[in-house]
């Protein structure tokens, strides 16, 4: 498969309290239309990845409000699926083209999260997870999560300094992404110093809450060919599912989904893990990185947090990863990071990534999930 990525287009992740979700929507979707350089006419059908614009913000049928705005009539469909909601959106984009059944695709996430408590922000975002045997029990997402992290400890021997390397990278690389969330590098100090969320999980393990919207056109290949469009081109987009809630896995110290979508992308794509010089990881949570990046089959398990430690994933590294600051520090407005992540790794093929940027990159990666691990979405980048 060859679908290329025309445009993309991406609103800087923060508390925007003076933007509205409709704001967020048209600066991401102009930005992409502007970088495609073709006319809202030429879109032939939409998909918006977002999880909870209508408990946060009264508003459902976001379809209908990118067409809206874009003064079009075209197919346009919301994809609920948590965290995994943009990427899942693009995966709907890609089978679309595939099909036949549209030419050039707008796939967009949005987010607006800052509008309400963090209590209440909490509490929506374990819909994530089964309700009636986690959430109802006071389960939240820091406590599961740390659950995962501490019986990993305890498996791998990961330190809390490895730990740790994991969040002072990924801050250190949004110090140098205008577009990030938190711009200010952090230091072993600082991370020792923020107060414990869920043992052994800090705040500095945890993502923010984040306001923000992406945007990215995707359209054939051929398509492409007529604009001199094909210089980035997705060329692998799988999708796995494990059970969604924690005590019906076999294994929660490594995520099923994630094995399984990364290896048939693999396949897909015709390269290997070796073929790949800078992947967007889902770091929702420190923990999360660390897991990703086996399960991916980058390091062997129970190794991810000590390599990580070694600077094998920073910019400079064999595998730069997250370069963007990930989820942890660029933001999470979840229905928008999915598409977020590709937008970095997009730039990151086409030279555009200033003071970040990767050295011959020819391969991408993105890795995104929703839940703990329970819906993983892979695809695969290659710089023709």
């Amino acid at each position: 498969m060859k679908i290329s990525v025309l445009g993309v287009g991406c609103t800087k992740f923060a508390e925007l309290w003076d933007k509205s979700l409709h704001d967020l929507i048209a600066q991401a979707q102009f930005m992409a239309l502007d970088d495609a350089g073709i006319a809202p006419a030429q879109i032939e059908s939409i998909f918006v990845g977002n999880m909870l614009a209508q408990q946060f913000n009264g508003q459902a049928h976001l379809g209908a409000i990118v067409a809206q705005q874009l003064g079009i009539n075209v197919p346009s469909v919301r994809v609920e699926n948590a965290c995994a909601s943009g990427s899942s959106a693009l995966i709907c984009g890609v089978q679309a083209i595939l099909s036949g059944a549209a030419n050039v695709v707008m796939v967009i996430g949005v987010e607006k999260m800052s509008d309400v408590a963090i209590s209440q922000a909490t509490s929506a975002l374990m819909g994530a997870g089964d309700y009636q045997s986690e959430h109802f029990a006071g389960a939240t997402f820091p406590g599961l999560f740390a659950m995962v992290t501490r019986l990993y400890m305890q498996k791998y021997g990961l330190t809390s300094k490895e730990l740790a390397a994991v969040s002072i990278k990924n801050h250190n690389n949004a110090a140098l992404n205008p577009m990030a969330q938190f711009n200010k590098k952090i230091t072993l100090d600082d991370y020792f110093n923020s107060p414990v969320v869920a043992d052994p999980l800090r705040l500095l393990d945890c993502a923010p809450i984040s306001d923000g919207a992406a945007a990215v056109i995707i359209s054939s290949y051929d398509f492409a060919k007529k604009y001199g469009k094909t210089g980035v081109n997705i060329i692998a987009s799988t999708q796995a599912t494990d059970t969604l809630d924690l005590a019906s896995r076999e294994e929660i110290t490594s995520f099923k989904a994630t094995k399984i979508a990364g290896k048939k992308a693999f396949e897909i794509a015709g390269i290997t893990q070796r073929d790949i010089r800078v992947a967007e990881i889902h770091d929702a949570f420190s923990m999360a990185e660390i897991i990703a990046l086996e399960d991916l089959g980058f390091f062997k398990q129970g190794t991810a947090g000590f390599e990580t430690a070694q600077g094998k994933t920073q910019i400079t590294g064999e595998l730069p990863v997250n370069t963007s600051g990930g989820l942890k520090a660029k933001g999470h407005p979840v229905g928008a990071s999915g598409i977020s992540q590709v937008i970095e790794v997009v730039n990151q093929l086409l030279g555009r990534c200033g003071q970040r940027q990767v050295e011959n990159a020819q391969y991408g990666l993105t890795h995104n999930i929703g839940g703990i691990g329970t819906t993983a979405v892979v695809h695969i980048f290659e710089r023709k």
